[in-house]
């Protein structure tokens, strides 16, 4: 249950799937549409998620995670593959409910255990092509998502080199790149898998906080 990263910040990326804004009724983002989570929310594989008391509806979200591995500012789409470990698979947890009620999104997104990552991380070298990489993940072995990152609205290089536009994003931090469609609600005693083609699975016991 070791912890492949610790990053010093964690940048997401919202609504980069269209089919993923469609289902919860949001407009695609011209641009994109980023907001971050807080270190403390890592896990590591086979950690549990713990579901907390203030919230009712607490959702998965499979994800492409990037890694840095070398200081990215203000560099180009053609520069920012350049500045990457690798690939790992992440969950995006959200509180739903709070995510809608509160009008920002830091704490739906933000308690403690919200963010699994692992099972390990893999140097692009051993990847190929990113556009080719395909998340799914499943609930008690039950297929809920599956997105393939040639989907994506805005492509990983893009999405690098915008934040770090904004943002100076220095090794061992963490950018998720977005969910396809499929979430759903996790419960107590729900096992949730996040599988990237390539990297792994990580998967993670829902436990009641």
């Amino acid at each position: 249950m070791s912890r492949v990263v610790q990053p010093g910040k964690i940048v997401c990326v919202g609504r980069n799937y269209a089919e993923h804004a469609k289902e919860l009724g949001n407009p695609m983002p011209k641009e994109p549409l980023i907001f971050l989570k807080p270190a403390s929310a890592v896990i590591g594989d086979g950690e549990a998620i713990m579901l907390p008391l203030q919230s009712q509806r607490v959702e998965h979200e499979g994800e492409i995670a990037v890694v840095i591995g070398a200081r990215l500012r203000r560099v180009s789409e053609s520069e920012a593959l350049k500045g990457v470990a690798g690939i790992t698979c992440a969950n995006d947890v959200t509180a739903r409910d709070l995510q809608k009620t509160d009008g920002q999104w830091t704490r739906a997104k933000g308690f403690d255990t919200f963010c699994p990552v692992g099972p390990r991380v893999v140097p692009l070298t051993e990847l190929g092509d990113l556009a080719k990489l395909e998340v799914q993940c499943r609930v008690n072995g039950q297929a809920r998502q599956h997105g393939k990152a040639s989907d994506m609205a805005f492509p990983i290089p893009m999405v690098l080199s915008y934040v770090s536009h904004i943002m100076t994003l220095e090794p061992g931090d963490l950018v998720l790149t977005g969910t396809p469609a499929g979430i759903g609600p996790l419960v107590a005693g729900d096992v949730v898998e996040v599988e990237i083609s390539g990297v792994g699975v990580l998967r993670n016991p829902v436990v009641r906080s």
